[in-house]
């Protein structure tokens, strides 16, 4: 259980505050995470990232001969693309960015839209996606990334300190992870910081095969072995996964998850080195301890790289960051980037000129945006209890990070500057993405923002018809983006019907509130009736058979949003069709 935090939600932030004091001669903060010093030439940023947790990953591993920068997200939750955006465009030294992360939705989702906007802007920014977990899918498209990160990151690293192009850093990056497999266990489940309980419990005597660094379960229990039959499964179990062609010389990590002591990683190596050579296979410069953690879970998990002529010498190249150490880099050839090459936007929020209906609107928008934080925080705990039945049980911390942070920004902007409800639920949507980041951060971010734009500032009135369209327009948003269908267990499920039951009672000639109230309740039970479905999409999807029973965090979330919407407009009274 994690003991030492000030405010549970803001202990990423906090801890990262510590890191960059401790590491400051070699790495510097930037916003969304942290960039190494710079050495005599430029070089291929390679820019890895993903939710906190994992020390040493991700800034851990930042330094000469590893990563150029890491994005830091929130507790097991992707970073936002603004986040991946700012290290991104700090990391680069002219040559290019290859971001890395784990195969999750949404790492896949938040950093593709920072490389877009990053080759938008003339710099070339390639994706590298890591898949080494055999337990999480049969098709290797579909696995997730775990410990193997590590290997694909300290290939492109390598390659990109010895001055290689993009296009070789990122072919040799795809071929790292092409040769890399990784099964893990679990003895005991994770604590997020500020919980009393863990977020999944592995049976007395059991063990989870087949775990997640963000804390889900194993796909199945399994009686707790010996030390020697433990080291045969995960030896035999990854060796059957071998890649095709693979040769006879392996990179090899032996990783705790958090709890387990480095003296129990020793005394299962003996095994697993003895497994492995009787298999005929060379082991190359073995790493055993921590490199891919999840807090305080307990298990371990064994990763092999098969390694070729070139990624040998990649795998055994010297590096030098604050958690992980080949040789020591002299520091005084290194220097700290300045202002200039870091470039940091400073983005000068103004507010349009807007329309008097424009302007009442924005009172209805901040009443409603502190109706759902006032919501999301009463059943923050509740929600985060239903996703970790299935998933990381981060939904209901992430809703409230999100939530808290639009309202924030929306007071910032200040009743004085005449904003108007359109332009406020933009400016709400990108705080909402920035600070909640994860799938439902960026979904909820860009349907707020695709929400204010259909409705605008300019408009004389805001009739139910065109309220109705505007949340049309959102549900559309997160459907685009997120690539989910009504029947696979997510927020759609209880949002598309809303949005079907507001727009039949508007076009029947309701007034908007009743009709909104009367939606809100279709919604809440329709998220109810998820507790029905199969996940097929998500982190879910592994686990689907213990999701039944149990309905969707975020279909329940939505419920309660569009609720706490509902009692905003019926306290508006009758003028809502004309000033929202």
């Amino acid at each position: 259980m994690t003991r030492i935090f000030d405010d549970p939600a803001e202990f990423a932030d906090d801890q990262l505050a510590g890191f960059l004091d401790l590491y400051a001669d070699r790495v510097r903060g930037v916003h969304g995470g942290v960039v190494s010093h710079r050495g005599g030439q430029p070089q291929v940023a390679v820019v890895i990232g993903g939710g906190s947790g994992h020390y040493p990953a991700f800034c851990g591993t930042v330094g000469p001969g590893l990563a150029t920068g890491a994005v830091v997200g929130n507790i097991f939750t992707s970073p936002s693309a603004a986040q991946a955006y700012s290290v991104g465009k700090a990391a680069d030294q002219g040559r290019g960015v290859i971001f890395s992360f784990g195969n999750y939705a949404g790492d896949n989702i938040n950093f593709g839209i920072a490389a877009e906007r990053l080759r938008a802007e003339g710099i070339d920014a390639r994706i590298v996606v890591v898949t080494d977990d055999v337990a999480s899918a049969d098709d290797e498209d579909q696995r997730r990334g775990i410990a193997g990160d590590f290997t694909v990151f300290k290939a492109m690293g390598a390659a990109a300190a010895q001055g290689l192009g993009i296009d070789d850093v990122e072919r040799i990056g795809r071929a790292a992870n092409a040769a890399t497999r990784t099964l893990g266990v679990a003895f005991s489940g994770c604590t997020m910081p500020g919980e009393g309980e863990p977020l999944f419990s592995v049976p007395e005597g059991h063990l989870g095969l087949g775990l997640g660094i963000h804390g889900e379960p194993g796909i199945r229990d399994v009686p707790m072995l010996p030390a020697r039959e433990l080291a045969e499964l995960l030896v035999d179990e990854v060796l059957k996964n071998a890649p095709a062609g693979a040769g006879s010389r392996v990179g090899t990590i032996l990783n705790g998850l958090g709890t387990t002591k480095y003296e129990e990683l020793f005394l299962l190596w003996g095994h697993v080195a003895k497994r492995l050579r009787e298999a005929g296979l060379e082991i190359v410069d073995p790493e055993v301890g921590e490199l891919v953690t999840s807090l305080d879970m307990g298990g371990c998990s064994l990763t092999l790289m098969w390694l070729n002529d070139e990624l040998h010498p990649l795998w055994r190249a010297d590096a030098y960051t604050p958690a992980y150490r080949k040789a020591g880099a002299p520091l005084a050839a290194l220097r700290a980037p300045t202002a200039d090459e870091l470039a940091e936007a400073q983005a000068v929020v103004t507010a349009p000129e807007a329309g008097e209906a424009g302007r009442r609107l924005a009172g209805t928008v901040r009443s409603a945006l502190a109706a759902i934080e006032a919501t999301i925080r009463e059943h923050e705990h509740e929600l985060g209890r239903i996703d970790a039945v299935a998933g990381d049980g981060d939904h209901g911390r992430g809703m409230l990070k999100g939530i808290t942070a639009a309202t924030a920004r929306v007071a910032a902007v200040g009743a004085d500057a005449d904003p108007g409800g359109g332009w406020l639920l933009q400016q709400a949507g990108q705080a909402w993405a920035e600070r909640a980041g994860g799938t439902s951060g960026v979904l909820w971010g860009a349907a707020l923002e695709a929400l204010g734009r259909r409705l605008g500032d300019t408009a004389e009135a805001y009739p139910a018809s065109e309220v109705a369209a505007g949340v049309r327009e959102f549900a559309s948003t997160i459907q685009q983006l997120g690539g989910a269908r009504p029947g696979d267990k997510t927020l759609l499920d209880s949002l598309l019907p809303f949005v079907d039951e507001l727009e039949r009672r508007v076009a029947g000639g309701e007034e908007l509130a009743p009709a909104w109230s009367a939606a809100a309740q279709v919604a809440t039970e329709r998220a109810q009736q998820t507790a029905e479905l199969r996940p097929k999409v998500g982190r879910a999807r592994p686990l689907a058979e213990k999701s039944v029973g149990t309905p969707d965090a975020g279909a329940i979330s939505m419920g309660l949003v569009v609720t706490a919407v509902g009692s905003v407009l019926k306290a508006v009274g009758s003028g809502v069709e004309e000033d929202a």
